[in-house]
């Protein structure tokens, strides 16, 4: 499990009944090439934040351009 500290992204109801990848810090759609993350199965939602949550960890980590 990851700190608290290492995560930016989470899930959450997107109000359609399907789910939406989140800014914990901002408290908005997360966005990749300007599309909103949402409307997506939970599934799909919570390997999503995996990701962004990695790439988040490594940029931090100085370990990405």
């Amino acid at each position: 499990m990851k700190r608290a500290s290492e995560k930016r992204y989470a899930i959450r109801k997107d109000g359609t009944g399907l789910w939406a990848v989140y800014d914990i810090f901002t408290g908005m759609t997360a966005e990749i090439n300007e599309e909103p993350q949402d409307g997506l199965g939970v599934e799909q939602a919570d390997s999503l934040v995996d990701l962004l949550n990695a790439e988040y960890i490594a940029r931090r980590k100085g370990m990405t351009h």
